[in-house]
């Protein structure tokens, strides 16, 4: 079997960082019907050879994931509280001041449609906990060879850290190796060298998290080991001091005081706020116009489909991709319902790409041809929808191939112990 290993490098480094939306959710039914579309999927599929593997990997995951964006899009405007026609009517939240206090509508429907604006203003951000150590001259070796240890204390529980100095190490060496240490045990907490641009570097410790509840005076706190050495080397490195403790954000709305742990919170359970600096006016926050809001979903739309295009076009013409299957398998559904598109005012280029044309967007919403033009809106999308699933259960489809041998019509047989490594790819989302 060839390696997964770059192939999730890649994954990591590309698709890791990503803002998981609640769409990415899903139930252990959802799981078990990508499964069993895996194991159709390999039952019926050829033995193949890749030519560029590399490639072809980074490929079939920009295709996975340019597909999954179309479902979390397709699933975001499907209201399971209305009508088809309710679906691209979904609200859109919109802040007088983004830079200030950016805002996000997290609702599903069913909250009260008669939900007012409301005003905002910021004082104070809320801020991590930082601890930073003594700078000590980058060549100098100011700790002895030996082993060493401290403790790290968090909400979750306690760690201890052991490290190893040798004769060689100097100092920045020294720090580097702490740093990686913290970093690379996942609990929240990062680590940087910062340097005093004069030859001297200190090790910077701070949280993820920000804000402290009442009863906490710190999120985290460095202790040595017991033992005389490590006592010593804590007094050289300094990091058990808390240089900028943890802060809540503080703010008002409608002039009422309120703070919070974090700079991202949510609202009545339908504003999902980002304080993003204090402000210097109240930031009023509400929803868009009616019309505003249709376009703005649709482009969300529009924006899912012309990226797997993208995806499409970037390879298309190297020995990586199946020519333009996945192009060609995309545009057929906008073009085969072109004429009824356009009528609503979604226009396709000459590059298969969709542009909204506001102005006859904004006739087709008038009441009497609003429920014609959210039934074509909602049969696009589903469209959409089914040809994302498929493509994201088997993107290897559109990678170009080799066919070794066909396997025996009729007396094929699932082999889900060996179902590729490359279709339906990466479930832990499903997880």
């Amino acid at each position: 079997m060839a390696r997964i290993d770059s192939a999730y490098d890649y994954y990591i480094s590309t698709y890791a960082q990503k803002k998981v939306s609640r769409y990415d959710s899903h139930k252990k039914s959802d799981l078990r019907k990508v499964y069993n579309q895996i194991v159709k999927s390999n039952k019926d599929s050829p033995l193949y050879k890749i030519p560029n593997m590399e490639a072809a990997k980074r490929y079939a995951i920009d295709i996975k994931e340019s597909a999954k964006s179309i479902q979390n899009v397709v699933a975001s405007l499907s209201d399971r509280y209305g009508a088809f026609e309710d679906s691209f009517q979904k609200k859109v939240a919109v802040s007088s001041d983004d830079a200030e206090v950016g805002v996000a509508y997290i609702g599903d429907g069913s909250e009260n449609n008669n939900a007012e604006n409301f005003s905002i203003s910021v004082k104070e951000l809320a801020t991590p906990q930082t601890n930073i150590g003594n700078y000590l001259k980058d060549t100098y070796h100011s700790l002895s060879a030996g082993s060493y240890s401290f403790d790290l204390n968090t909400g979750s529980g306690s760690y201890e850290f052991q490290y190893n100095v040798s004769l060689k190490e100097n100092n920045r060496d020294i720090l580097t190796k702490l740093a990686g240490l913290v970093n690379s045990s996942n609990l929240g907490i990062t680590a940087e060298l910062r340097s005093d641009g004069n030859g001297s570097s200190a090790l910077a410790l701070t949280s993820l998290q920000t804000g402290l509840s009442e009863n906490e005076t710190s999120l985290f706190t460095i202790a040595p080991n017991a033992s005389a050495a490590s006592i010593e080397a804590m007094d050289v490195l300094g990091i058990n001091q808390i240089t900028e403790p943890a802060h809540n954000s503080s703010f008002t709305i409608n002039g009422a005081e309120h703070s919070s742990y974090s700079n991202t919170f949510s609202i009545n359970n339908a504003f999902e706020l980002t304080l993003k600096k204090p402000s210097t006016e109240p930031v009023t926050i509400g929803f868009k116009p009616n019309t505003d809001a249709i376009a703005d979903n649709i482009q969300t739309l529009v924006d899912a489909y012309n990226s797997i295009l993208s995806t499409a076009h970037s390879l298309s013409d190297s020995n990586v991709s199946a020519g333009n299957h996945l192009f060609n398998d995309m545009v057929s559904v906008s073009r085969s319902q072109q004429g009824s598109l356009q009528y609503i005012g979604l226009m396709s280029s000459e590059d298969g790409t969709l542009h909204i044309d506001k102005d006859i967007l904004a006739q087709a919403v008038t009441p009497e041809r609003a429920p014609q033009t959210f039934e074509t809106l909602s049969k696009f999308r589903d469209s959409i929808g089914h040809k994302a699933e498929s493509v994201a259960i088997n993107p290897m489809n559109y990678v170009n191939k080799v066919v070794v041998a066909y396997k025996n019509p009729g007396h094929n047989f699932a082999t889900p112990y060996i179902s590729s490594i490359y279709s339906g790819m990466m479930l832990d989302e499903y997880m």
